[in-house]
């Protein structure tokens, strides 16, 4: 056995959780693309592993959480057709890949026979965004006007529903691809959005104030998507008005934005029961996020970052890294990188222990990998000590078609 192979473990839940000082509430499982089933295969398999090992019964992903109700209310109860489910739960075109259809079809027939109480659940952690710009915030702002106008007197109600409508406007003028680059087309600073985030703000208040009489005559879900209302209503009103921003620093506010946001659905979820996290590894790592976006270096805290701050060692990152990608153009790694140590080994997917496989390389820093295509973002070999673990996947064989 040569040296590396003392630092790889075949990939199953015990040899994750065995990388671990604790147990983790939220387990991090990273990639380093999208759009690779294989990875979403691999993701799969450690969900089931640690379902039917480690008592996990959340798997949450880089997908819109309020879209991702859909989903949860289908693999709880089996509402909805699988096709439509697909269709409307899923953001970012997630709702397409074989591999998730494959794990909401796991989860209802592990559901189907099982007590409430042993049932698995899903759950989108980003927010209602796109690369291309963010959603109306109508939906997340009368849903939770409503809730709160069924339970408490409507007196302390800040305004009616009327209003909330009338400020709200047309939704395309929320969702116009255009404000994305030009500030000037965005409708995040006008007088309306300035009172609706204001009417918004005294709402989270009032839910906040209201939460003996709330959670007493709520049921536990109904409460948890409440508060999952107010976190996404001021959220978008937030992430609107930076989208009309015309300082340097516009876009480097829009991206922390959008990560805080997970981070804030993510620490939601970890008061739920062990849960697998499944997203970027730019936005599940410890360290500060970076990237080239219009030619320009932005830099911003992930959500990763912003979790492992709050829960210590209850928050475990796990990043995946990748050998080949053949239909993408990148090919078999240098062998002097990580990834080319790794992937002359003979086994398809390995967990990796990285302070044991940087124990290897002693003083001798591993050269970084440069990937030719900017859709994949390999190891730093300068931070790959500090992560918690990784999982190799050999070759990336299959993509959506």
């Amino acid at each position: 056995m040569t040296a590396i192979e003392n630092a790889v473990h075949v990939v199953d839940a015990a040899a994750v959780m065995g990388l671990l000082s604790a147990r983790p509430r939220l387990l991090a499982l990273g990639e380093p693309t999208h759009g690779e089933e294989d990875l979403l295969e691999a993701r799969n398999d450690l969900f089931r592993r640690l379902v039917e090992r480690e008592g996990y019964r959340t798997i949450t992903i880089e997908s819109d959480c309020m879209m991702g109700l859909v989903v949860d209310d289908h693999v709880s109860s089996g509402a909805g057709d699988l096709d439509d489910v697909m269709t409307r739960g899923f953001s970012h075109e997630w709702g397409a890949f074989p591999g998730n259809r494959e794990l909401v079809r796991w989860m209802r027939a592990y559901n189907a026979e099982r007590p409430a109480s042993e049932r698995l659940r899903f759950a989108g952690f980003d927010g209602p965004l796109e690369i291309t710009g963010a959603a109306s915030p109508r939906q997340a702002v009368t849903a939770l006007h409503a809730y709160l106008a069924e339970r408490v007197d409507g007196g302390l109600l800040p305004c009616t529903a009327q209003t909330l409508d009338e400020l709200l406007g047309a939704d395309d003028q929320w969702t116009n691809p255009a404000a994305m680059m030009e500030p000037s087309q965005s409708v995040g600073r006008t007088a309306e959005a300035q009172r609706l985030r204001l009417l918004v703000d005294d709402l989270v208040a009032l839910l906040d104030a209201q939460t003996p009489l709330l959670v007493a005559t709520s049921s536990p879900d109904d409460w948890d998507r409440a508060r999952m209302y107010g976190r996404t209503a001021t959220g978008l009103l937030r992430y609107h008005h930076w989208m009309a921003d015309t300082s340097p620093t516009r876009m480097a506010k829009l991206l922390a934005g959008r990560d805080s946001m997970m981070a804030a659905n993510l620490l939601a979820l970890a008061d739920r029961g062990p849960t697998l996290v499944s997203a970027h590894n730019l936005h599940l790592q410890r360290h500060r996020s970076s990237m080239q976006m219009s030619g320009q270096p932005h830099e911003w805290w992930c959500a990763g970052a912003i979790v492992s701050a709050r829960l210590g060692e209850e928050y475990a990152f796990v990043a995946t890294a990748l050998g080949t990608i053949w239909h993408r153009g990148v090919g078999a790694p240098p062998p002097d990188t990580i990834e080319g140590h790794l992937y002359a080994l003979p086994e398809d997917r390995y967990v990796v222990d990285p302070r044991r496989l940087m124990e290897v390389f002693g003083d001798a820093t591993p050269a970084p990998r440069v990937s030719p295509w900017f859709g994949y973002f390999p190891l730093d070999p300068a931070r790959v000590a500090h992560e918690d673990g990784i999982v190799f996947v050999k070759d990336a064989r299959t993509r959506l078609p």
